[in-house]
């Protein structure tokens, strides 16, 4: 008899990944494919919600090659959060979609705050109002897009689109995948009336959410034929990338910390009761138990990447981020005197300044190229450990360790730093495909596999190296974390004006900002 098999589907900003894994939570087999993202103005970025479908036909079949699809007994869906798609009442985009690094809807912010109230909105979301929500972006097709809103029947997230397509039927997600849209009561785990009703929009333009492992349909035929799968593979509600992410490091008690060095950088502590502050977004938890108090960098890799295309030479074939690792781990804490402040999108906890931006400071005619890789490093970290300090004083809990998931994890100098300038143990996940990992433990659950989605989480998570910290090193860390704690003060009012500046600029050429 085959064992039975569990997929988790994460599909991320860039590129889908099917994960196969057995009970025990051992990796079976993968496929990747990746997702292609315009930047079609200044502020803007898109997809193709077609394209979240390719991919993911691309990740199965890549992901079941070799593997007996009548042995995978469900699958289940993480999903890159607060992106954007609007549909029509068959399901077929009437746009594309608008991705969470989106900036246009910065005075939707402004003007659906006002209406609905700041406090409310933070009280019922556990979000304060901020770009990074997918309703303000619902709000800008309302009033900017008449056309579209008129033949839009379903505004969504990424999974209730993947689902339709796996499953036929109407569009329908996971509660963690709703609640990052910006319009979900989490206490009431439903769509917020009042916030509705001060949007103008029917809840039936919402995809309907359904609790973490809820069987919301099976594989279709035709679905089939494309993935791979076998027809009538159960689909299971999933949830965001951040909160799966969560999950698949089995963070399900207070003194654990998952940390995702990713495109963005996010982390987040469980917490078995609602609580919103600043310091921190709360989101329902992965396994739709207790909430995540979770604190999120938009620019993680992002940041280094931007660099290394921007600045740095690569057409010479060699691994140049390997060289910039090996150069800045030969620099010194503090990188020379350069600093950055890494907010090249904004900033969402705790200064919640829509026009905030990347500064980098301290810049000399002696330092290249490492330095200021190293100085992006450190910032970010910074930023972390600053806001994960908050936390812990804001809710009065005691981390005493992350799990550390997603590429930048892999990086020996990253980890360390992390440590070194939390004082905290560093453990590093089996894994770096967490998210996938915690959708396969929802999956697993709603199989049967396990009583439930903690004991699939518990059983599945696998082992964690620890890194520890080098506390000789700790007083410079926190003599650095000083300065930096000083630059968003210092710079706020110039990005602020400068944000200002270059609006004029677009609007005197007709452009929307």
């Amino acid at each position: 008899m085959t064992a039975p098999i569990v997929i988790g589907i994460d599909s991320s900003t860039t590129s889908t990944k099917a994960l196969a894994f057995d009970a025990a939570g051992r990796l079976l087999s993968e496929g990747r494919s990746a997702i292609p993202m315009t930047n079609p103005q200044m502020g803007y970025f898109e997809q193709d919600p077609r394209d979240w479908w390719r991919s993911t036909v691309a990740a199965l079949q890549g992901c079941l090659d070799g593997l007996d699809a009548s042995a995978v007994k469900g699958l289940s869906i993480s999903n890159q959060r607060e992106t954007l798609g609007v549909f029509d009442a068959d399901g077929v985009p009437v746009r594309p979609a608008i991705l969470w690094l989106d900036e246009r809807s910065r005075l939707d912010v402004k003007e659906f705050a006002e209406t609905a109230g700041a406090e409310r909105i933070h009280a019922i979301t556990g979000r304060i109002p901020d770009t990074t929500s997918a309703a303000y972006r619902i709000h800008w097709v309302l009033k900017k897009e008449p056309d579209v809103a008129a033949r839009a029947a379903t505004f969504a997230d990424v999974q209730s689109y993947l689902v339709h397509c796996l499953a036929g039927g109407p569009l329908r997600t996971g509660w963690p995948s709703a609640d990052p849209l910006g319009l979900f009561d989490l206490e009431g785990k439903t769509w917020s009336v009042p916030l509705l009703d001060a949007m103008g929009l029917e809840e039936t333009r919402l995809p309907a959410a359904y609790p973490p492992g809820t069987l919301l349909g099976t594989v279709t035929a035709e679905a089939a034929a494309e993935t791979g799968l076998a027809p009538g593979t159960p689909v299971y509600a999933g949830g965001g990338d951040g909160q799966l992410a969560g999950l698949g490091t089995n963070c399900t008690i207070p003194t654990r910390a998952y940390i995702n060095l990713g495109t963005a950088v996010v982390s987040g502590v469980w917490s078995p009761t609602y609580h919103y502050d600043k310091a921190w977004r709360t989101e329902i938890a992965g396994h739709g138990e207790g909430y995540i108090l979770e604190n999120c960098l938009r620019s993680g890799t992002f940041f280094l990447d931007w660099f290394v295309n921007q600045f740095v030479d690569t057409d010479d074939g060699a691994d140049v981020y390997a060289r910039l690792e090996a150069e800045a781990m030969n620099l010194p804490i503090g990188s020379q005197g350069a600093m950055v402040l890494p907010y090249l999108s904004g900033v969402m906890d705790p200064h919640w300044d829509t026009d905030a931006r990347g500064v980098m400071i301290g810049l000399s005619s002696s330092h290249k190229q490492a330095n200021v890789y190293r100085a992006i490093l450190e910032g970010i970290t910074l930023d972390q450990v600053s806001r994960t300090g908050a936390t812990e004083k804001a809710t009065g809990t005691a981390v005493d360790h992350f799990v550390a998931i997603g590429g930048g994890a892999a990086s020996q100098l990253w980890r360390q730093m992390l440590a070194d300038a939390s004082g905290k143990e560093v453990r590093i996940s089996a894994t770096n495909e967490a998210s996938a990992l915690g959708a396969a433990m929802i999956a697993a659950a709603g199989a049967g596999l396990y009583g439930s989605i903690a004991d699939a989480a518990a059983g599945m998570a696998g082992k964690t190296e620890a890194i520890e910290p080098n506390l000789a090193v700790a007083s410079r860390y926190q003599d650095l974390k000083e300065i930096y704690g000083r630059l968003y003060a210092a710079t706020a009012d110039i990005n602020q004006r400068l944000v200002a500046f270059q609006e004029q600029d677009a609007f005197a050429g007709g452009e929307e900002v």
